[in-house]
């Protein structure tokens, strides 16, 4: 019986029935694992809002949320006849916001897969609630109460200093010490309030990260206009942000927390030295913690170059940009590299590239201008001057230099303006009354000469001698102005000492 027992196995596992039978059976194991795998990964990563705003019928409805610097669209749908709508997105947690039009917004914590809107006017903060929203209800709170405290603690600020210079007698100054206590312990408990309320905030909730880095942002500027004993808080704060935290890129803050800190370090009342030494320090830390993380130190680069050329930080980009270069963890953006190279191969004591007349010049005074060059030019000096009709701002400035021109040319200084143009029309008609030199050859930024001084906005100056040294990068007309002057006194002095000496 056992012999024709293993025979029947045998034969059954020859023939491949029962390991026939067992595949069918693992398929089907497997088939039902993957579909619940994907049952669990589209109920956790699919996320909605539901909402009902009763005078928004018929409208365009998007959700739209954040990438590190720039906006995208989450969702968008159209609100129904009965003010109803759904909007579905996927994988996304973070700061977003709901919006009609550009002015109707309303910013909420994604950071749960159902959330429900009720209201009336998105621009009417008060009639919309959002429910079902743990992290909402903080976000919404903290918020609230934040406000308030910060009115009244403006208002004990106001009011004990006044206290502090109340008369002398004795009885006002029993009452005047017990006011002051009164008002410096408020002071104090609304100054702890804030940390309290943060510190209790459940660890695992986006709001416990996003609202600490909030509430910098709101104190920055308050620190620079009224609490300057927070000041040094929160710099260091700063200074110890991980702007790697993922967190960061849906945030929506990340370039608001960076321009904060960076204006309130032009604001705090430092000599310009300390103020680009600070700079430089938040710039080095924000380099070193985001080593490693080639895209955003790229996109933090960029921003925070922009933000300091706007405002004239000139000092600071040239420190950005140097550190930027100069470091071998980071491939730069090519257009970022071509940008802060003008700090690098443009920068004082450098010598510039000659610039050949091959396109329209005008004033140039030779029979023939092609092949003609600026170093072929018989001047002392020459202010190479870029930009473009269509600049707002060299319309504005660029004029100015006929009040100056004829002194400066007096004194050997001469200038050539390179236009960006590429409409000849408007180029004739912008340099008409312009008694310099002037050329353009209506390629715009591939300008050979424009590539050559590595500019990348208009106007941008450059004040060289004879041999083509940079000597001077002016940031404005009256910085140059003010170079001549100082130039012709000391060249004057020297003359005279001169003078004095043959005698």
């Amino acid at each position: 019986m056992s012999d024709l027992k293993n025979k029947s196995v045998s034969f059954f596992f020859r023939r491949g029935n029962k390991g026939e039978v067992l595949n069918k059976l693992t398929k089907m194991k497997l088939l039902t694992l993957i579909i619940s795998l994907i049952l669990l990964q589209i109920t956790t990563s699919a996320q909605q809002i539901i909402g009902h705003l009763k005078y928004h019928i018929n409208q365009p409805i998007k959700l739209m949320g954040y990438q590190a610097f720039k906006t995208i669209n989450l969702a968008q749908s159209t609100i129904d006849s009965t003010g109803s709508f759904v909007l579905n997105y996927k994988n996304y947690k973070g700061m977003a916001y709901l919006e009609i039009t550009d002015k109707d917004r309303l910013f909420l914590i994604i950071n749960e897969p159902n959330i429900k809107i009720e209201g009336n006017y998105l621009q009417q903060i008060d009639s919309v609630f959002i429910l079902n929203s743990k992290e909402n209800e903080l976000f919404t709170t903290y918020s609230t109460e934040h406000y308030q405290r910060e009115s009244a603690l403006a208002g004990w600020k106001y009011l004990l200093p006044l206290y502090q210079t109340l008369g002398q007698l004795n009885q006002q100054q029993q009452q005047q010490v017990q006011t002051q206590a009164f008002i410096t312990n408020e002071i104090n408990r609304l100054q702890t309030l804030d940390s309290i309320y943060l510190n209790n905030i459940d660890k695992n909730t986006y709001a416990s990260w996003y609202l600490p880095i909030r509430k910098l942002i709101d104190d920055m500027p308050l620190s620079a206009q009224r609490y300057t004993e927070r000041i040094p808080s929160n710099l260091n704060t700063f200074r110890n942000i991980d702007f790697n935290n993922p967190n960061f890129i849906t945030s929506g803050i990340i370039d608001d927390v960076i321009q904060g800190h960076y204006l309130l370090l032009e604001n705090m009342g430092l000599s310009m030295d300390s103020m680009y030494s600070q700079m430089n320090l938040s710039t080095d830390y924000l380099i070193a913690n985001l080593e490693g993380n080639n895209e955003l130190l790229n996109e933090t680069s960029r921003f925070l170059f922009n933000l300091f050329e706007k405002r004239s930080l000139f000092r600071a980009s040239e420190y950005l940009s140097l550190k930027m270069l100069t470091q071998n963890s980071c491939v730069l953006n090519h257009n970022l590299a071509q940008q802060m190279e003008t700090y690098r191969a443009m920068k004082v004591g450098n010598t510039a590239a000659d610039i050949f007349f091959t396109g329209d010049t005008k004033n140039l005074n030779v029979e023939q201008s092609e092949g003609y060059s600026l170093s072929q030019i018989n001047n002392k000096y020459t202010l190479v001057v870029f930009g473009a009709s269509w600049c707002h701002k060299c319309t504005q400035e660029i004029p100015k230099l006929k009040q100056y021109y004829n002194n400066w040319k007096n004194k050997g200084v001469e200038i050539v303006f390179v236009s960006i143009d590429t409409d000849k029309e408007k180029y004739d008609e912008f340099v008409k009354d312009f008694e310099w030199i002037s050329t353009c050859d209506f390629k715009g930024w591939e300008n050979i000469i424009v590539k050559n001084y590595y500019v990348f906005s208009t106007p941008t100056m450059f004040l060289l001698n004879k041999d083509l040294k940079i000597l001077l990068r002016p940031i404005s007309i009256e910085q140059v102005d003010a170079w001549v002057k100082y130039k012709l006194k000391n060249s004057g002095r020297k003359q005279s000492n001169k003078v004095v000496s043959e005698k």
